[in-house]
């Protein structure tokens, strides 16, 4: 199974991503500015979705569409 960004590059277990755009957090008062960055993130089940941690957000899921490798 392939993860790739919104670029089409693939993504790796423990790669690092920046988010493209501005986004709200369901469920939190935070809204991640584009240009955040991710480390280390964690590869989930479906394809178009990764785990990873921000010091706002713990367990945060974002769509891949939403991200670009670093």
């Amino acid at each position: 199974m392939d993860v790739k960004d919104s670029n089409g590059t693939i993504l790796k277990e423990g790669d690092n991503v920046t988010i493209i755009k501005d986004l709200k957090v369901k469920g939190a008062s935070t809204t991640l500015k584009r240009g955040t960055t991710f480390k280390n993130i964690h590869l989930t089940d479906d394809p178009g979705e990764i785990e990873c941690r921000s010091a706002q957000v713990k367990g945060l899921v974002l769509k891949t569409q939403f991200v670009k490798k670093i």
